[in-house]
């Protein structure tokens, strides 16, 4: 009997245990990391309801898109920039936060890692920013930017990684990349044509199909097929005749159906213009429309933009596909997997001193000596009693203003800062000129003396050994500025006045040029040394004073041409209608012929020409040689040669190649890059070096076929340092 009543309750507790078992809730597929994320993806999208969908693709407040909260999906959170994590911002408006936690590195801007010629620092970079944006739990990054150097003009350049379009594909490749590891999406933007900032919200663009896939689409190509980005951002501009953030043949035909991106279309803020447009030229998520709660105080503003309840009203009378809205839904799902549903992405880390020498290491390897006469650099302290500091960048904050790439950077070393550091008591300076407090939209001339200021300047480079006069370009209004372009090829602010009236009072002078853009430089025969030292961020003043000194041997190459005067350039040597426009329509007369490109083939001389950057050593490279003389278009010709350092220092060279097409049935520039490596070579040492050029990447785009064309016949491979200086020329046969 007892034998029985154990068994009876041995049988009910087995049963007890497995119906308690079978009742547990079973983990929904969407939420299995072990699923591949497409699976996740369908599974999400058949649970989510029509107004759930449609919420994933508009923002809920400046920087922030919907989740579905019903199902455990969680918000997408988007930050500025390029050059570091933006600061918080207000929920309704573009005020800031005043959070206390949100100071940041302040990198270099991206023409200075353009500058470095280095795809490691590139690297590197992506590397720590994206580590800053995890940290502040960032789905997205808005960044990097890789529109075309097209004129010196446009105030957004500074953003961006020069007039190359194969120097930007090289060095766009590692930063996404590396941004992604962190398990944050790097959005690459501005997708395409946004050359400019005067009437950017509308001008119509009107360029021909072979310059925009040589020129103008490369570096985008390169980031979605190559780097897999998993988000991009549409421009403001149109693109003949349909805005660039609906358009249906960069959007539609090229992005997701020729280069099969995977990842989110976000437009630029404000970028979208009418629901349907919208909803069938391949936008993913729309933000920062105007009806925000900051313009017209409405409670919950959002809802009113295209792609909200206008977008839900279509798709419910049926003039919108439901497989559209599933479409965009599936896209912002495999964002969020990808970013904030996965468990295994690190933490990252803040403003930690690691950081502030990657941005120094970047800073010093991206800046460039243009001229040094004398050897006037690097500084022999011992020689030296009295260093005349002149300019109002030594000290201004320059990770601030810009427009949406302002920094609350945790720390800024200022030139003057590093230099007193290093040269004490024998640093003297002088403000020389103002420019004025930055403020977006608009200029607010400083309330300084500009004759005082100049006199005060000038009395005391008269009784210096040396001046270090550092200007050049800020981040104010019509700067180096979002929203404005330039309006003078020269210096701003009186300053070539100020650098001539210096220089007759004391002929050691080293002008330092802090932008992100080209300049005129009448001085140019009158003073001795010049230095590009872009926009540093955080650690500026060390890195320059580093150069400056010899303590690290300059190795930046310009990665844009500084033409000798505006009317020089592709794009200013037509009518307005080439550049800005007539305030409606744009068409760039140049087509393909862009930057070094330009200058070459219509003979014109330069200032410095693309590629150029001087060394406080010297080098030599040998003849080079080919594995073979003759390939097929799918093969890769491979370069051999030797760099040897022939000086006293150690150092680094860009070694350079550009081909030419001996004979083609169109118009083709003199030559173009399609090749580079930066050797680091100690005194005396040799290095081989072996460059490889695949066949295809020197191919022309037919616009006959529609497609990319290799020809059969003869190529030239110049081997060089510059655009402006090579050193061999050697033939190879394609068949």
């Amino acid at each position: 009997m007892q034998n029985r009543v154990s068994r009876i309750l041995l049988f009910s507790l087995v049963i007890f245990l497995a119906g308690n078992t079978i009742a547990q809730p079973v983990k929904p597929i969407y939420l299995d990391e072990t699923r591949p994320i497409e699976e996740r993806v369908k599974n999400a999208l058949s649970l989510m309801t029509l107004e759930e969908k449609v919420a994933l693709c508009h923002a809920q407040s400046k920087f922030s898109s919907r989740g579905v909260a019903r199902l455990g999906i969680p918000e997408v959170w988007m930050s500025d920039g390029p050059h570091g994590v933006r600061e918080e911002i207000l929920w309704d408006n573009w005020g800031e936060a005043k959070w206390t936690n949100d100071s940041c590195t302040a990198f270099p801007a991206l023409t200075c890692l353009a500058a470095t010629w280095n795809p490691d620092m590139s690297a590197i970079y992506g590397k720590a920013v994206g580590e800053e944006a995890r940290y502040r739990n960032k789905a997205v990054l808005l960044g990097p930017g890789v529109n075309i150097y097209r004129t010196p003009m446009n105030g957004r350049n500074f953003e961006y990684m020069g007039e190359d379009p194969y120097l930007a594909s090289r060095m766009v490749v590692p930063y996404i990349q590396e941004v992604q590891k962190n398990g944050v999406a790097a959005c690459v933007k501005h997708f395409a044509l946004n050359n400019q900032e005067n009437w950017r919200g509308h001008i119509d663009v009107q360029v021909s199909d072979r310059a925009l896939r040589e020129i103008y689409l490369p570096a985008f190509k390169a980031a979605v097929t190559e780097a897999k980005v998993w988000s991009i951002m549409g421009s403001y501009n149109q693109f003949r005749g349909e805005h660039c953030c609906h358009n249906d043949l960069l959007l539609n035909k090229i992005l997701k159906g020729e280069w099969k991106f995977d990842g989110t279309v976000i437009t630029d803020w404000g970028g979208a213009h009418d629901t349907k447009q919208a909803a069938l030229n391949g936008l993913d998520i729309e933000m920062g429309t105007g009806t925000d709660g900051m313009t017209r105080s409405l409670t919950n503003a959002y809802d009113n933009y295209y792609l909200a309840l206008p977008f839900l009203d279509e798709l419910k009378k049926g003039t919108i596909p439901v497989s559209v809205v599933d479409e965009k839904a599936s896209r912002v799902l495999r964002l969020i997997f990808r970013t904030v549903m996965n468990s295994k992405r690190p933490y990252g880390s803040l403003a930690t001193p690691e950081h502030a020498q990657v941005a120094r290491k970047i800073a010093e390897d991206g800046i460039v000596l243009l001229k040094n006469d004398g050897n006037l650099l690097p500084f022999d302290a011992s020689k030296l009693k009295n260093i005349a500091v002149i300019g109002e960048n030594a000290t201004r904050k320059l990770t601030v203003g810009g427009g949406s790439s302002n920094l609350k950077a945790r720390n800024e070393v200022s030139p003057l800062q590093a230099l007193c550091a290093k040269y004490g008591s024998k640093i003297s300076y002088s403000m020389g000129y103002a420019s004025g407090p930055p403020a977006y939209g608009r200029v607010i001339p400083s309330k300084l003396n500009a004759d005082s200021l100049r006199s005060a300047a000038v009395k005391i480079a008269g009784a210096a050994d040396v001046v270090l006069f550092i200007g050049g370009l800020n981040k104010n209004h019509r700067q180096d500025c979002e929203g404005g372009d330039r309006q003078s090829y020269n210096l701003p602010f009186g300053q070539d006045k100020l650098i001539s009236e210096i220089q007759k009072v004391n002929k050691n002078v080293v002008v330092v040029l802090v932008s992100g853009n080209a300049v005129a430089m009448p001085w140019v025969d009158k003073v001795p040394a010049i230095v590009q030292a872009w926009y540093l961020g955080s650690e500026a003043g060390n890195a320059l004073t580093s150069v400056l000194s010899g303590e690290v041997n300059p190795s930046g190459k310009l990665p844009f041409t500084f033409p000798k005067q505006l009317s020089d350039c592709g794009a200013h040597s037509f009518d307005k209608l080439c550049f800005p426009g007539d305030s409606v329509h744009e068409i760039y007369k140049e087509d393909i012929l862009v930057g070094y490109r330009w200058y070459d083939t219509k003979t014109i001389p330069v200032q410095f020409p693309f590629g150029y950057g001087l060394s406080y050593t010297t080098f030599e490279i040998s003849k080079p040689t080919t594995d073979k003389p003759v390939y097929s278009r799918a093969e890769t010709v491979k370069m051999s040669f030797t760099v040897k350092n022939t000086g006293n220092v150690a150092g680094a060279e860009v070694a350079q190649i550009y081909v030419t097409q001996s004979k083609c049935p169109v118009m083709r520039p003199v030559k173009e890059l399609k090749g580079f490596k930066k050797v680091f070579l100690k005194a005396g040492e040799t290095k081989t070096v072996t460059i490889p050029i695949k066949v295809q990447d020197m191919a022309y785009w037919d616009e006959k076929t529609n497609n990319w064309k290799v020809d059969s016949g003869e190529f030239i491979l110049n081997l060089g340092t510059s655009a402006g200086d090579v050193k061999y020329m050697g033939a190879v046969q394609v068949k």
